[in-house]
């Protein structure tokens, strides 16, 4: 989801362990491209994109990106549809803003009205989208992506370079604090500018440390782009600190969607000016047509989508009981629902409903996230604990019935990374009871109070009951729950300050590779954190594997990180997803892909029908 994020999401939404099952081993799916690229080969719209050297990279300084002004091309006005795909999304997102952005829910909304330089095809390999082709210099410390001549907005605008150059300075700017701020901090001065101190530096320092960052939009003579009125602008030059191979992919995720400085600036409400549709005019499939907050969203076809006119309007609703929502299925309401492990015996006997699953691989792991700074999980020894009182198979037979596989890894089986050997934490009442008696606290009485929490439904009640009983079986431990409302849970886990204290959330890949597992995530300074988790000797062996172009290195550098971040448990890994869904049997020509996290073949509404 995310592929989360970025996640996602990419992160995920955990509001909905609905979403979250699993079925037997998930397929292998294929990785992006690990090493330095070779040859220009002319673009496939459905196959890897092309790869090829260049020039030495050169030194360049980021331009100022000026909100001019852009004049309608007079496209043909998007119409609605006449049928629409209806489907339930769960929770309401917390944050729409492509470069704030990171739950599954937000990116489900962010992927119909925008794209990327790049996204990721059927087969979840890395293809062009906004930028036709792109080339790597021969070590991998520079990339340059060539726009598509005739881009538009939704609203007949130019697109040109500029204005992605804007987005992904945007994303790296201090003040929009974005999570997923640090993936790009592979451009040169990214993370310099990226994690200055606000308070402390001063305006001039600032304006230095961005006009030291290493990306510019340039014209067909080669020369820094002037505005956003400039047809000719059409070449995006990105400079490295070290080689970043995989970057191409990266292009692909939100954080380089083409956001309107414009409309940011002058929006109403400059702090949430993304909560109104006709404030996301962008270069995707859909057009927003209407919001009805933590109701409804409607997206219908866009007019000047490069790759052409979708069939369907889109429909969300946010529906967070399960229950409710399995019942408005029933009624005819949605045409795609989650399916809920609490549904799925009576499902599968009923000969009408039970023709409609769709259950294929996912690409998320769920785990128990320990904060690192708030007791008693600032000992090792509790997370340890904990980790071994966590029966997974039981979980998995009895909240998630079967549609579940339990883990102890990060990366999921299937994908490139996984680690077949890992054994440790597993489920063991003796090694638990020992490690609390090893732990500062001794026995359960002398833990501090422990309050897990979650996002609030009914089922969801059930669901952490169960956990809590568990742990009290095990331990000896009351743990205290502590529901919370979806879209308030989502920003409590966004903030070290206001994560809470042992909670559930999980990752669902942006793309297939380890990269987007262990860099993106547990990297100082990304998602680990909102628990407070650091490792300077895991971030050594990250770069060594984010910046190694021999593909078997990079591999070994990868696993090494994955047995560091498991040595000193700061999570204890749970289970991983498969995509289990109700689809009604009118909705046709679904793409599935494992990183249909928010609904299935979100990869591609263009291909999606309703065959009545």
């Amino acid at each position: 989801m995310r592929s989360k994020w970025y996640f996602v999401f990419s992160a995920l939404v955990l509001v909905s362990m609905i979403l979250a099952a699993c079925a037997p081993a998930a397929t292998t799916v294929a990785p992006v491209p690990t090493t330095a690229p070779a040859a220009t080969i002319a673009p496939k719209a459905t196959d890897a994109a092309p790869k090829a050297t260049d020039a030495a990279p050169k030194a360049t300084e980021a331009t100022k990106a000026t909100a001019a002004p852009t004049k309608s091309a007079a496209p043909a006005a998007p119409v609605a549809a006449k049928d629409s795909v209806r489907i339930n999304i769960i929770t309401f997102p917390d944050n729409l803003d492509p470069q704030q952005a990171s739950f599954v829910a937000e990116l489900a909304h962010l992927k119909l009205v925008y794209e990327g330089l790049t996204r990721l095809d059927k087969d979840l390999k890395t293809v062009p989208a906004a930028a036709e082709k792109w080339t790597y210099n021969a070590d991998a410390t520079e990339i340059t992506f060539a726009i598509r001549k005739g881009l538009m907005y939704s609203d007949g605008s130019l697109l040109n370079a500029k204005r992605f150059e804007y987005s992904i300075l945007r994303n790296i700017d201090p003040t929009t604090a974005g999570e997923y701020a640090r993936i790009t901090d592979d451009i040169a001065g990214a993370a310099d500018w990226g994690t200055a101190d606000l308070k402390k530096a001063t305006p001039e320092e600032l304006t230095k440390l961005k006009a030291a960052i290493k990306i510019q939009a340039l014209d067909a003579a080669g020369a820094p782009c002037k505005d956003y009125t400039q047809a000719d602008c059409l070449t995006l030059k990105i400079g490295f600190g070290q080689s970043a191979p995989y970057f191409h992919t990266v292009a692909s995720l939100w954080v380089t969607y083409p956001v309107k400085e414009e409309i940011i600036k002058t929006g109403t409400d400059t702090a949430k000016w993304w909560l109104s549709p006709k404030n996301h005019i962008g270069n995707g499939p859909m057009v927003w047509q209407t919001l009805e907050e933590k109701q409804k969203s409607v997206f219908i076809p866009s007019t000047t989508y490069w790759r052409g006119t979708a069939k369907v309007n889109i429909e969300y609703r946010y529906i967070v009981d399960g229950a409710v929502a399995y019942a408005a299925y029933k009624n005819n309401e949605f045409d795609v629902i989650t399916l809920g492990a609490e549904d799925l015996k009576v499902t599968k006997v009923d000969p009408t409903l039970s023709k409609e699953i769709q259950n294929y691989p996912g690409s998320c792991t769920f785990a128990v996230m320990f904060h690192q700074q708030k007791e008693p999980f600032t000992d090792p020894k509790v997370r340890a604990a904990f980790a071994y009182a966590l029966d997974r198979d039981g979980w998995v037979k009895d909240v998630l019935h079967g549609l579940g596989s339990a883990t102890l890894t990060w990366i999921p089986k299937g994908f490139p990374g996984y680690d077949a050997t890992e054994a440790r934490w597993g489920f063991d009442a003796a090694k638990a009871k020992q490690a609390l008696a090893d732990s500062t606290y001794k026995t359960a009485d002398k833990l501090p109070p422990i309050k897990l929490t979650f996002s609030d439904s009914p089922r969801n009640r059930t669901r952490y009951e169960w956990l809590a009983a568990k742990w009290k079986e095990v331990l000896g431990v009351s743990v205290q729950l502590n529901p919370v409302e979806s879209t308030a849970y989502t920003a409590l886990t966004k903030n070290v300050a206001t994560a809470p204290q042992v909670f559930i959330l999980g990752w669902c890949a942006d793309y297939p590779d380890p990269q987007n597992w262990l860099s993106v995530y547990w990297k100082t300074g990304g998602f680990g954190q909102r628990i407070a988790y650091a490792n300077p000797a895991l971030d050594k062996v990250i770069v060594q594997g984010d910046t190694a172009t021999d593909a078997t290195k990079r591999m070994d550098y990868y696993a090494q990180a994955q047995k560091l971040l498991t040595d000193g448990v700061p999570v204890a890994f749970m289970w991983n997803s498969v995509n289990v869904y109700l689809v009604k049997p009118a909705v046709k020509g679904l793409v599935l892909t494992p990183q249909d996290a928010d609904f299935p073949g979100s990869s591609d509404p263009l291909t999606i029908s309703i065959q009545k």
